[in-house]
């Protein structure tokens, strides 16, 4: 029986298309790309072309797109590039209770050499209510960092009136939208934002390569000194067969973005569904309209996690109970905890994500595979009484 996987957060698998633009790179055996000679030239070309496509799937100017090795560093270079930059303005940043650690960490890494932060709460449904930014504005206020969508509940965020405010108060506004961008359209200057951060591995195309919007007069220093290489912004000789996969992958989920709109919402619909139905004590969490189509976040009281992962994966079936930058710590999830869910459902919180290629067939045999190893697990539990 084939691997069904519903992890596709962690990393989509690459397209057809993508695959054979990589290894057709592969055999050109291009030069690097900071080279004045032709083999440099060509494969200088073949970065720029990548960069346009990139540019349209955001609605952004080639010029304010830099390749990353990952949504990790495009993170890292926002807020420490911020942060270095505007020092002599203020040392305060403000993000919020449920960023991914790929934000909180470097804040963090930051409040050691004399930043302060201040976290912004979330509602019942991980949704920021934008007068509470507001409210935490200082003058000192230099960055606000808060994502575009949530990667463990897929709860979207109001990013459009947040960046309005940030104009206003003239604070850098960073969003990190690596769990939106080739899942749903995103436009950054209809959203307002200074700097989006994504990743080609959310949309079909290979790991190990990302991007970062930086718009057009923003301050920013270099995460990586070196050579002059994505304009002077990223030292570093540049992932050149990544690249041209992820602006393949980027080309082919724009002009199928609204087909796999539709496929995600019917597949959402039908695992909603087929969920009430065949279990019960289940808690949906994340927000019921603004939130991606392609996750479902839900708690299972009584059980772990972690046991349903076990036994599903020696069914062939994929699944999480978090981020995977995550995985492996024992620790409640901090985005669960600050939507007010306790511990123990937290501990019992499945991700359930899935891709273009996922099937109603897959579906079914989840669905029913989920089913068994819930009963087989609340069997043991002393606190569950069957209804």
């Amino acid at each position: 029986m084939n691997p069904i996987n519903f992890d596709y957060i962690s990393s989509n698998p690459l397209l057809p298309e993508v695959k054979n633009a990589m290894i057709e790179a592969i055999k050109k055996d291009y030069g690097n790309p900071s080279s004045a000679h032709q083999l440099g030239e060509e494969a200088a070309e073949e970065i720029e072309k990548a960069r346009e496509k990139v540019a349209k799937l955001i609605n952004a100017s080639p010029d304010e797109i830099i390749f990353t090795s990952c949504g990790t560093e495009s993170n890292n270079h926002a807020i420490k590039g911020v942060a270095f930059a505007k020092k002599d303005k203020g040392k305060h940043i403000l993000t919020s209770d449920i960023e991914h650690n790929a934000v909180l960490k470097p804040i963090r890494t930051l409040r050691t050499l004399g930043y302060d932060t201040t976290s912004v709460s979330v509602d019942q449904f991980g949704r920021i209510k934008p007068d509470d930014v507001l409210k935490a504005i200082r003058d000192e206020t230099i960055l606000i960092s808060i994502m575009h969508s949530n990667n463990e509940i897929g709860t979207i965020q109001p990013i459009k009136e947040i960046a309005n405010i940030a104009r206003e108060k003239k604070v850098t506004f960073h969003c990190d939208a690596v769990a939106s961008v080739g899942v749903i359209p995103v436009d950054v200057h209809d959203l307002g934002v200074d700097l989006f951060s994504f990743a080609a591995n959310q949309f079909n195309g290979p790991s190990g390569v990302g991007g970062l919007y930086i718009r057009k007069g923003t301050s920013l220093w270099p995460l990586l000194d070196g050579g002059g290489q994505e304009n002077k912004r990223r030292g570093g000789t540049e992932n050149l067969i990544g690249i041209i996969g992820m602006g393949v992958a980027a080309e082919i989920t724009r002009k199928d973005m609204e087909s796999r709109l539709t496929h995600f919402k019917m597949i959402k619909e039908r695992l909603t569904n087929g969920l009430k139905e065949n279990i019960d004590d289940i808690i949906f969490n994340g927000h019921p309209e603004y939130a991606l189509p392609n996750l479902i976040s839900l708690s299972i009281k009584y059980i772990e996690g972690e046991s349903i992962v076990l036994m599903l994966d020696e069914k062939d079936i994929a699944v999480a109970t978090k981020s995977a930058c995550a995985s492996g710590s024992l620790r409640a999830s901090h985005v669960l905890i600050a939507i007010g869910r306790d511990y123990a459902d937290a501990q019992g919180t499945l991700v359930i994500t899935y891709g273009r290629d996922t099937s109603e067939t897959d579906v079914d045999r989840f669905l029913e595979a989920l089913k068994k190893s819930v009963d087989t697990l609340r069997k043991m539990s002393p606190l569950y009484q069957k209804k």
